[in-house]
């Protein structure tokens, strides 16, 4: 591995002089940078907590524990005093997405004072609109934080053939570097309908001695056993306890999900009546939206939440630390307080109260009494990442119609239906042609649904129909559609969605909604059509308007913008839109809007 804040990131193997040093301080013949006196220390090796101990620490890394640090304490060393204090080891968020909405350098201070020292975050979001180049310049705006970064590489399981998979070299040069740490998430439906796509990106990942990560919601029994012989590791889908249970039963780390999208803390905590080894357990948010970092805070929420719960306050530190560094192979580096390992650490009030008076990540003082101490590195993306909407030309109302070729008055067609906020399903409906083609009934809750790609056949869009979106008029767009290269649009006419889209061309990337022929609310993401300049708390007020104004217009949801991204995932069931069609989760077909009899899927 590389020296961390070089090359390519990750973290650092020592020097024989670094070494040396460390070696002289836990030998007690020369003065540490650091020491926290007095203070109850929890090992999360051993499970327990050793009271009057001292931690001693030189340059980025721990030289030892001692009862009586004096022979280290130097006119230049740094004494914290610990008495009455509870340290643990930095939190580690083993999974999440932070290449979206914000720059690290906005989450950092977040995070930083949410006791979190390091993040493993996926990377796919950046290379269907980015390529091999957007990933990387993704990856670099990590490096040199006062945190650590690590990522997993894009396992591109999409229903758009065009960005579906990775490509061979791409790959291999990601997991040639010491920040990529595994495979991300591969939606289980997809490994066992088309494995010989997916399966040689496994080997190549595991050949690099690299985990595979996992997303196996709904899969259970022999299909479960299939996805986990296939090399999958890991799953952060489960939503309770015997969805858990039965993970861990075949060896897999399970990862219990507290954040934004989904809270599935308590349902889990049940496990706890099973009687079962939680040392692959462990804990992460899988996102978290600026409102809930700005009013939640980070991985403190999810560790109080977990002791809340009913988990032993040592089991729970373990599964926000050194649970989620052996899964990666990291526990040499990070994850526990020891010998050797990065100096990140936590002084807290006491283990009922898990709220950092100090946050030590890689030795220095990140944050004290809820003052940020560090400054994290603004990155400058390159200009192809500020230039992803390839679109040539204005869209117009033309390219979102739906022509049948049917001469007849009627037509049964293929609708999304939504069953939840997130949650689709196909429904045939029969409905007037006129001239040709089939139009949105707004007021009947019917409207239009459209993918534009945005990068790899830029404009080419397919236009589908979807129901209980809720959208009186006007239209809403995205420039983040899941696991594709494309802007994703709902509206009740083709002026408004190719208003919408326009407008995003503009921007360069964004979320616009359109109103009485005007833009209402919009949120510029001029970084890869993603990622927004702006702060946290500016973010914040941004995507409340924009959820204000949807809801003028009808949108009930809780997260319209989650919901009209999520449109185009390949993870979550069942009919989904991209701009070859309509794929249904089930079958994995792709397939038009008219049903040509063509009898209908089941509902969810």
């Amino acid at each position: 591995m590389t020296k961390s804040g070089s090359g390519n990131g990750g973290v650092a193997e020592l020097s024989i002089q670094e070494t040396r040093a460390l070696m002289d301080v836990a030998l007690g013949r020369a003065p540490a940078d650091l020491v926290i006196e007095d203070a109850d220390v929890v090992n999360v090796y051993t499970g327990e907590v050793q009271t009057n101990l001292s931690i001693c620490v030189k340059g980025e890394r721990i030289a030892g524990t001692t009862p009586d640090p004096s022979d280290v304490v130097g006119p230049e060393t740094t004494v914290i005093n610990g008495a009455g204090k509870t340290v643990i080891p930095g939190l580690i968020d083993g999974h999440t997405h932070i290449a979206w909405l914000f720059t690290a350098a906005a989450f950092i201070p977040y995070a930083l004072k949410g006791g979190t020292t390091t993040v493993v975050t996926e990377s796919m979001e950046s290379y269907p609109v980015g390529g091999i180049d957007g990933v990387i310049d993704f990856l670099d705006s990590l490096k040199n934080q006062p945190m650590k970064f690590f990522a997993t590489a894009p396992a591109m399981v999409s229903i758009s053939r065009a960005a579906a998979g990775i490509d061979d070299a791409d790959l291999e040069r990601l997991l040639s570097r010491d920040d990529i740490i595994g495979l991300g998430e591969s939606y289980w439906q997809s490994i066992l309908q088309n494995p010989e796509q997916i399966l040689p990106e496994f080997h190549q990942t595991l050949r690099a001695g690299k985990t595979l990560e996992g997303h196996s919601a709904g899969a259970r029994g022999k299909k479960l056993m299939a996805y986990a012989a296939a090399g999958v590791s890991s799953c952060h889908e489960p939503i309770t306890a015997d969805e858990v249970l039965e993970r861990l039963r075949l060896g897999m780390h399970v990862m219990i999900r507290e954040g934004s999208i989904r809270a599935d803390l308590e349902p889990i905590s049940q496990i706890m009546d099973a009687g079962v080894d939680f040392r692959r357990l462990t804990l992460s948010t899988d996102g978290v939206e600026p409102v809930d970092l700005m009013e939640k805070g980070y991985m403190t929420s999810v560790l109080r939440k977990a002791i809340d719960c009913g988990f032993p306050p040592v089991i729970a530190v373990q599964m926000a630390t050194l649970n989620v560094a052996e899964h990666f192979g990291l526990d040499r580096h990070i994850g526990g307080i020891g010998p050797g390992r990065y100096a990140d650490m936590l002084i807290l009030p006491d283990l009922k109260r898990v709220e950092p008076e100090y946050v030590i990540s890689n030795g220095r003082i990140a944050v004290r009494k809820g003052e940020l101490r560090v400054e994290p590195r603004r990155h400058g993306f390159a200009e192809e990442s500020r230039n992803s909407i390839h679109i040539d030309g204005g869209m117009t109302a033309a390219d979102f119609a739906i022509r049948v070729n049917e001469a007849g008055p009627e037509a049964t067609v293929r609708v999304m239906e939504m069953v939840t906020d997130l949650v689709t399903k196909e429904t045939h409906l029969t409905v007037t042609v006129r001239s040709g083609e089939i139009h949105a009934d707004p007021e009947n809750d019917l409207l239009k649904a459209a993918a534009v790609d945005r990068r790899r056949h830029p404009g080419r869009t397919f236009t589908g129909l979807i129901r209980g979106f809720g959208l009186r008029k006007g239209a809403m767009a995205a420039s983040a559609a899941w696991d594709t290269s494309d802007i994703i649009v709902v509206g009740g006419s083709g002026e408004e969605m190719a208003a919408a889209v326009n407008r995003i061309r503009e921007l360069q990337g964004g979320v616009v909604v359109i109103a009485d022929g005007r833009v209402a609310a919009e949120l510029p993401l001029p970084i890869l059509g993603l990622l927004s300049d702006r702060s946290i708390p500016e973010l914040a007020d941004v995507i409340s308007s924009i959820k204000a104004a949807v809801a003028e217009l009808g949108v009930s949801f809780p997260d319209p913008l989650l919901t009209l991204v999520t449109l185009t995932g390949a993870a979550i069931p069942y009919l989904r839109i991209c701009e070859e069609g309509l794929v249904n989760l089930r079958d994995g077909k792709t397939v038009g809007v008219v049903v040509e009899d063509e009898p209908p899927h089941d509902a969810p």
